[in-house]
């Protein structure tokens, strides 16, 4: 029978509070730092970040750029990447990847996912490998470690190379190795909800090759090899702001214990969920950070109405498989990514973020269970 909505909840839980997030962080003082400093763009502040995000990740180099676009984008110039050149990548994560590879003149050839990690799919990436892509995106989504190790053995056998799209999955590790050291180079996004979040946009590449990381800071600016000498084509203006780097700098000591907070979340909603006809998160572990805690479910719009109701906020991270997308829909008309497509018909977000009051994530939790409950009384 249809489940009856429960008692409005007076407390409205919300899908991310950065108010909450950013609570004890010394935003004023990073700041007032770049305002005394006079410098605003390439200072103090972006050098300093610059290196310790490398040395935090594990990576030589880190050249920051204006978002996280830039960076898959500028990632994939600085390979050389040619007009009409096929970029391996997935479907179900929100058309980002698809994005910058169509800006570098690129053509996506898209993988199906684990139908377990929603992360690329090893034995979907071999096949996809027998069509000579000239570079592999591989996304860490929702916080997820992909089977990276795997990926780039492939990528390294094929010849081919491969970034890891880390813009949701700064600090998850396997082995004591952290996403965005795998690859040939990794991207990350700094946007204001990601788990190293700055007051706006950011974004950086990462990678241990000299000759790519000096393309890469020619490209962000340009295409110059010196002040006004221009000696790259496809270069653009993509530059990390001191004020933003200065925030950052201030949060990344921070990072460890945040994704640690998101982690205990996700493992509460787990262990809640644990019987109910849901498909959960792989891993609570460290190859998680739980950048969002997504669920999968048939009944999700009447699961997200009823959560609503009861003040818990939701979102769909995401609805629309690429390929399906309404700008490119006609060229994939006979592509089926089947494990994608089921995912972005079933997959729902739940709050879950660092500062998450006790009481606001048992709220969730019985929301959760009383759909479920509800619907088969």
């Amino acid at each position: 029978m249809e489940c009856e909505p429960m008692e409005i909840n007076p407390r409205k839980i919300p899908l991310f509070s950065a108010a909450l997030v950013n609570q004890g962080v010394d935003l004023a003082g990073a700041v007032s730092r770049v305002l005394a400093s006079n410098s605003f763009v390439m200072g103090n502040e972006v050098a300093k970040f610059e290196s310790e995000f490398a040395s935090y990740t594990g990576v030589t180099h880190c050249v920051s750029v204006a978002n996280g676009t830039d960076a898959l984008e500028l990632a994939l110039r600085a390979l050389n990447l040619q007009p009409g050149d096929k970029v391996a990548c997935v479907a179900n994560a929100g058309f980002y990847s698809a994005t910058a590879v169509h800006l570098a003149g690129g053509v996506p050839l898209y993988v199906d996912v684990d139908e377990h990690t929603l992360t690329m799919s090893p034995e979907a990436l071999a096949q996809a490998l027998r069509d000579k892509p000239a570079a592999v995106i591989a996304t860490h989504l929702y916080g997820q470690l992909a089977p990276i190790e795997r990926l780039v053995e492939l990528c390294r056998s094929a010849g081919v190379p491969l970034i890891e799209d880390c813009a949701q999955s700064h600090g998850a590790s396997r082995n004591g190795r952290r996403a965005g050291c795998f690859g040939d180079l990794s991207c990350f996004s700094f946007y204001p909800t990601k788990n190293l979040g700055a007051l706006g946009d950011g974004g950086a590449v990462l990678t241990a090759s000299d000759a790519l990381a000096t393309r890469l800071k020619g490209l962000r600016q340009y295409g110059w090899s010196k002040k006004y000498e221009v000696s790259l084509l496809g270069g653009c203006n993509s530059r990390l702001d001191e004020m933003q780097a200065a925030v950052l700098r201030e949060k990344l000591p921070l990072l460890e214990r945040h994704n640690a907070w998101r982690r205990a979340i996700a493992a509460r909603y787990n262990s809640a969920f644990a019987g109910l006809p849901l498909r959960l998160p792989a891993s609570v572990a460290a190859d998680f950070v739980a950048h969002l805690y997504v669920i999968r479910t048939p009944k999700r719009e009447s699961l997200r109405a009823y959560l609503a109701e009861s003040g818990v906020a939701t979102d769909v991270h995401y609805p629309i498989v690429d390929i399906r997308q309404p700008a490119v829909a006609a060229c994939y008309a006979g592509t089926f990514l089947p494990v994608s497509e089921e995912a972005c018909a079933t997959a729902m977000s739940l709050p879950c973020y660092p500062g998450m009051p006790d009481e606001d994530v048992e709220q969730v939790v019985r929301s959760v269970l009383a759909f479920f409950s509800r619907a088969e009384a």
